[in-house]
């Protein structure tokens, strides 16, 4: 799939399930086409948007955002991570408009559609690169799974009736074993996501770090853990115990037998990230938790 030598294309992903994002896609569909950028999205998506004969419609195959100097995303958390699949294997940077609830990865929310077109006709973006993680799964030391992650790698257990009994290592030293509803193995990106849930800190993106935080453990030495970058962490789910799971950014599973090994190292590959503010992530923390800063003065000048 190739793109005419010179022509602008975005790569459009919106929830379609929302009316939100279909009122949405429609405006941003309009305004990039009448500054002559053209526009292409899914081929299931295509029915449901309200979209001119012009809009190229693609599978979703790993070549989709060839030649496209864009993604645009317009929902919530999921979509956005939706998204984030197709950024990873193309190296396109990905522009969130949040249609969600909370929405860390978008840089956007649905009124300032009129100034994500203007930023995108005029080139009025920077690009950053979000730390990702690679994920191992092996049993019998043979490696069984592959997988990948923005915000997290959350090993749990498949079944409520009883825990999952793991122990976790760092480096390859044991840390400790515990019984519970799994580990959370996540980015700093991740750490306002399924890590924040389970009592994790919270981690600035600019802070190069690996996460892991235990989920309702069953020990006294259960904390969250804060490690470098390079370090590689691992969960070994006990032979004794039953199966568990592991669930990548929430969106792709594959079971974990009993006896299985996790390990989580830096991801070769990182995200890339649209952004059009220059906001610090002080001030994104408290808009998207909408903190009480009430009385607060500030350093004196």
């Amino acid at each position: 799939m190739t793109t005419p030598s010179g022509a602008r294309t975005v790569f459009l992903l919106a929830h379609t399930g929302r009316p939100a994002a279909l009122r949405s896609a429609e405006l941003v569909v309009q305004g990039l086409l009448r500054n002559g950028i053209g526009v292409r999205v899914l081929e299931d998506e295509a029915t449901d948007l309200p979209l001119p004969a012009s809009v190229r419609t693609v599978t979703g195959t790993p070549d989709a955002v060839e030649g496209c100097e864009l993604i645009v995303v317009l929902g919530g958390d999921g979509t956005l991570l939706r998204g984030a699949e197709f950024a990873r294997a193309s190296g396109v940077p990905l522009l969130g408009v949040n249609l969600g609830r909370v929405g860390f990865l978008a840089e956007a929310e649905r009124d300032d559609l009129d100034e994500v077109v203007h930023r995108v006709v005029t080139r009025g973006y920077e690009v950053e690169e979000r730390m990702t993680l690679d994920v191992l799964v092996r049993n019998d030391g043979r490696i069984v799974h592959r997988d990948w992650a923005i915000n997290e790698a959350s090993v749990e257990k498949a079944s409520r009736e009883r825990m999952l009994e793991v122990v976790t290592e760092v480096d390859n030293r044991p840390v400790s074993r515990f019984g519970g509803d799994g580990v959370v193995c996540a980015t700093p990106t991740g750490s306002t996501a399924y890590a924040f849930s389970a009592g994790g800190p919270v981690v600035w993106p600019e802070v190069e770090a690996l996460l892991m935080v235990p989920i309702s453990a069953h020990a006294l030495f259960a904390k969250p853990l804060v490690t470098a970058p390079d370090s590689v962490l691992a969960v070994e789910v006990q032979p004794e115990t039953p199966n568990g799971v592991i669930w990548c950014d929430g969106r792709r599973s594959v079971e974990l037998p009993a006896g299985a090994r996790v390990e989580v190292r830096r991801g070769s590959v990182p995200v890339r990230l649209a952004r059009l503010h220059h906001a610090s992530f002080t001030d994104r923390l408290v808009a998207k938790f909408a903190l009480p800063v009430a009385g607060w003065r500030g350093a004196p000048r």
